[in-house]
């Protein structure tokens, strides 16, 4: 999409990436990924957020992508699902931060998408936390994910300072998916892996034009 308008925005929560790459995912250090391409989920969930005058806190927008090659060459093809939690205004704020529309570093985020295929809006469960839980899109994105348990205290193993790293010392919880699955036949989207990457870690971006 072009861009438009630029608008205020301030976001704080976590980033979410589960995908076919092995553990820990390449793409998130800058590398390139495990077989050549990258078929990935990216979910953004916002503890706390305004776009504008919209609250948007609490709402989780989830970037379904397939990646070609290196990540920060660009040219993903993404499907943009929006949580049904928002409202129509917390929804068209969203999608114009996410999309790029409204400026700052979300735009340069959207300006690695070659093909927005659709944004669509679905119910989004999110309870993972340090790269442990579920997260699911009822009938479009089903995943659990455990940790990686590297240390003999049982401590989760991490990454800092990565190439999608947003907050500066934040560590990167590294984790694999027991099973993770996409279906969006539709999109021409449809995967499904067992024991391969997740990782999460906390995510932030402020934009003042």
């Amino acid at each position: 999409m072009s861009q438009s308008t630029e608008s205020a925005y301030q976001l704080d929560g976590t980033l979410l990436e589960i995908c076919s790459c092995g553990v820990p995912c390449p793409c998130f250090i800058g590398e390139d990924p495990d077989g050549g391409e990258c078929l990935g989920v990216i979910a953004f969930h916002l503890h706390k957020g305004m776009i504008g005058d919209q609250d948007v806190s609490g709402l989780t927008v989830v970037n379904v992508a397939h990646i070609p090659g290196n990540a920060l060459a660009g040219g993903w093809r993404s499907v943009l699902i929006i949580d049904d939690q928002a409202t129509d205004h917390q929804h068209n704020a969203l999608v114009s931060a996410f999309s790029g529309q409204l400026g700052g570093s979300l735009a340069d985020l959207a300006g690695l998408v070659g093909e927005l295929v659709a944004v669509e809006r679905a119910p989004v469960i999110h309870e993972v936390n340090e790269a442990n839980g579920q997260f699911r899109i009822p009938g479009i994105v089903e995943a659990q994910i455990t940790p990686i348990q590297s240390s003999p205290d049982g401590t989760t193993a991490t990454l800092r300072d990565s190439a999608f790293s947003t907050v500066k010392d934040a560590p990167a919880y590294i984790g694999k998916s027991t099973s993770y699955r996409v279906t969006l036949p539709n999109h021409d989207m449809t995967w499904s892996f067992e024991g391969r990457n997740s990782i999460q870690t906390a995510w932030h971006m402020e934009h003042q034009p």
